[in-house]
């Protein structure tokens, strides 16, 4: 079983905007109140409150240990609103609600060394593992791709703090500095993956490194956003604690088909991808479509994620 989610908000102030490039804002946060902001670890993220009915998730890219927040934003033309609203309204000095840190993605400090790779918008998690590693005395090397470098924030940075450890791939660079992910994972023994960015990109770079060989605990990733299919056959849920039955349809979420029938669901990504909608399943089996729960987790069938999973039983059980 998943941990429970700890839903506190803190109320927190931008105290810094720097637009690093035409697409990539990065923000920094402190407690409204003055206090330190809780701790966080390498690979950990924060809900941003948008609005009222849209949260949004970005990773920490500050060192752990710091006791204010760092968050770098892409302004998403193709996303559902969030960046682009807080790209036009999150200024210096502006409030904003914000969750605890979460850690879906650890870093493990007892590898051999650790192969960190970042993909556009995706290096913000990998900056605070390289900050980690570095302060542990740890072998990592940290691989940041992008279009091109007027792409790319962070990297006065990056090259000060990480020096040779960096390497930087662009895509209008030439053939010669492309990422070869197989050829990486397989160089030293014992190293741990980790790779953070666009989907189809994280696909690739996983793909290749267990093509080389790394077994799947080495290998680590987070998604936030992701392609998710909710469609297919209609079937029954019982929302068991809630009392209510409702029909999921061929195209319908079963968190849309409970909040048209007053179920409270609550839901941030929408996309099966940050754990907020994880439900207990009672009764029936789920047709996984999450990129949250782990491959152990989706094969125990007792928890399903509401917001894109299905079912392949005619009827669910769920504790909602």
């Amino acid at each position: 079983m998943t941990s429970s989610i700890d839903n506190t908000l803190i109320n927190a102030t931008i105290t810094r905007r720097d637009d690093q490039t035409d697409e990539i804002a990065v923000f920094e946060l402190a407690a409204a109140d003055g206090s330190a902001l809780p701790l966080f670890e390498a690979g950990a993220h924060i809900d941003v409150v948008v609005a009222p009915e849209l949260i949004r998730q970005y990773s920490l890219s500050n060192a752990p240990g710091e006791t204010t927040y760092r968050l770098g934003i892409l302004n998403d033309p193709n996303s559902r609103g969030g960046s682009r609203q807080i790209h036009a309204e999150l200024k210096a000095g502006a409030a904003v609600q914000i969750s605890v840190p979460r850690n879906h993605f650890p870093l493990d400090l007892d590898a051999e060394h650790s192969l960190l790779i970042g993909g556009g918008i995706g290096i913000t998690p990998m900056i605070a593992m390289a900050y980690a590693l570095k302060a542990a005395g740890k072998s990592f090397e940290l691989h940041y791709c992008s279009r091109s470098e007027s792409k790319a924030a962070f990297l006065a940075e990056l090259k000060r703090e990480f020096g040779d450890r960096l390497v930087l791939h662009f895509d209008d660079a030439g053939e010669d500095q492309r990422i070869d992910p197989k050829a990486l994972a397989a160089a030293r023994p014992g190293t741990h993956l980790y790779v953070c960015g666009p989907s189809g990109f994280m696909d690739w770079v996983i793909e290749q490194g267990k093509a080389a060989g790394l077994p799947d605990h080495q290998v680590h990733f987070e998604y936030f956003n992701a392609d998710v299919d909710i469609s297919g056959e209609a079937f029954e849920v019982y929302a068991e604690a809630s009392d209510v039955t409702v029909q999921v349809g061929p195209n319908e979420s079963i968190a849309t088909a409970l909040k048209a029938a007053g179920v409270k669901v609550q839901m941030s990504c929408e996309e099966g991808v940050c754990g907020t909608c994880i439900c207990d399943v009672v009764e029936g089996t789920p047709d996984h479509r999450d990129h949250f729960l782990t491959d152990e987790e989706k094969e125990d069938n007792d928890q399903i994620a509401l917001c894109c999973s299905r079912a392949k039983s005619s009827r669910l059980v769920v504790d909602i």
